[in-house]
C-alpha cells in the first residue's frame, strides 16, 4: 500500500481535485491508497468519556494496571474520533460523520465538516454516506446546521436495515450509558431518521457501495453495526467502525460500555481481528488513535496492534 501523509495540498488536489484551503497545527487528515482506492482519514476529535466505559466488566485493579503500563488517566479515557473519505469508481464516499454538536461537554471533537472543508472536500462532491451504525457521534456530522443544505439532492446514506428497524425502538437495558448519553442516542437516531430517510439505502446483510468498497452488517456493537471493506489491486482495508477499540487486543473480553450486546460485540471482534491477523488487511476504526492505520498480529491467544509508520 502506498501511504502519503496529507501535508501538502499537492495530495489532496490529486485525490479530489480541489484547491487548498487552510491547515491546522495538529495533523488532522491523513491519505493512503488502497490499490486503485483513494482513502483519506479524517480526525473528528477527541471524545473523553470515563476511563470505566472502555471495560466494563473488568476488574478495576486490572483496568487501572493496563492504563498504568500506558501512562494514562484512571479517571477519563482519550478516545479518537476517526471518519474516512474514499473515492472509488467516480465515487465519492464519506463513512460516519463525528460527532457534530450533539455533547457540548465533549468539548474536543465535532470537527469532521470543517476538516473535511480544510483539505479542500466539498460536501456536494459526496455521493454516498456510509454510516457503520447510528450512534450520535457517527450521525452528529450530518446534523450540524447548514450540512444537510450542502448535500446532493441523490445523496444515498447507505446502513443496514437492521440498525434503522433497532432505533425505531432502541433497547440500552445492556449499555451502561447513562439516562443522558441514551437521551442523547436516541435524540440523534430520531433526528437523523426524520431528516435523511428518504435518502437511505437499507441493506440485509451486505451491500456493494461503489467498486471495491463493501459494508457488511456484523451486529454486536448495535444490531445492525458495520464494518466497511476496501479491496483493489490485491490490497485490503477494513474500517471497523466501533467493532475494535484499543483495549480490544489484550482484552478482547472487556465490555464497552456503548455495546448494546456487549457478548456479541466480543464475538465480533475476535472474529475480525482473526480476519485482519490471517489476510495482512490494514485496519482503521473510528476510535483507535489517530490516524489508526495499522495490522493486527496475532500474539499466542490475543493479538497485537501494530500501528504503520507515517509516511510523509
Amino acid at each position: 500500500m502506498s501511504m502519503i501523509a496529507t501535508q501538502t495540498m499537492h495530495t489532496m488536489t490529486t485525490m479530489h481535485g480541489i484547491g487548498p484551503a487552510h491547515d491546522e497545527l495538529v495533523p488532522s487528515r491523513y491519505a493512503l491508497r488502497v490499490g486503485d482506492i483513494d482513502v483519506l482519514v479524517i480526525s473528528d476529535g477527541v471524545v473523553t468519556p470515563p476511563a470505566e466505559s472502555m471495560a466494563t466488566n473488568a476488574d478495576p485493579a486490572v483496568r487501572a494496571a493496563w492504563l498504568d503500563e500506558r501512562f494514562l488517566s484512571h479517571d477519563a479515557f482519550d478516545w479518537a474520533l476517526n471518519e474516512v473519505m474514499v473515492r472509488s469508481g467516480g465515487q465519492t464516499i464519506l463513512i460516519d460523520s463525528g460527532l457534530g454538536v450533539q455533547v457540548p461537554d465533549f468539548k474536543r471533537a465535532g470537527h469532521c465538516v470543517d476538516r473535511l472543508e480544510a483539505a479542500g472536500v466539498d460536501l456536494s462532491s459526496v455521493t454516498d454516506v456510509v454510516l457503520t451504525h447510528l450512534h450520535f457521534d457517527h450521525v452528529g456530522g450530518l446534523l450540524v446546521d447548514g450540512v444537510k443544505e450542502q448535500l446532493r439532492p441523490d445523496l444515498r446514506i447507505h446502513v443496514s436495515a437492521a440498525e434503522v428497524k433497532f432505533w425505531a425502538s432502541p433497547d440500552f437495558s445492556r449499555t451502561a450509558m447513562g439516562p443522558v448519553l441514551s437521551e442523547v442516542a436516541r435524540r440523534a437516531a430520531s433526528q437523523f431518521l426524520d431528516e435523511y430517510r428518504g435518502r437511505l439505502r437499507p441493506f440485509e446483510t451486505e451491500a456493494e457501495v461503489a467498486p471495491g468498497v463493501i459494508v457488511t452488517r456484523t451486529g454486536g456493537h448495535t444490531p445492525g453495526h458495520s464494518v466497511v471493506r476496501l479491496t483493489s489491486g490485491g490490497e485490503r482495508l477494513m474500517f471497523a467502525g466501533d467493532a475494535l477499540f484499543p483495549v480490544s487486543f489484550d482484552h478482547p473480553e472487556w465490555h464497552n460500555g456503548f455495546e448494546h450486546d456487549p457478548e456479541e460485540a466480543t464475538r465480533v471482534r475476535l472474529h475480525l481481528m482473526r480476519e485482519l491477523a490471517a489476510t495482512g488487511a490494514w485496519l482503521v476504526a473510528t476510535h483507535m488513535p489517530f490516524p489508526s492505520v495499522g495490522r493486527v498480529a496475532a500474539a499466542g491467544d490475543l493479538f497485537r496492534w501494530v500501528p504503520a509508520w507515517w509516511d510523509y
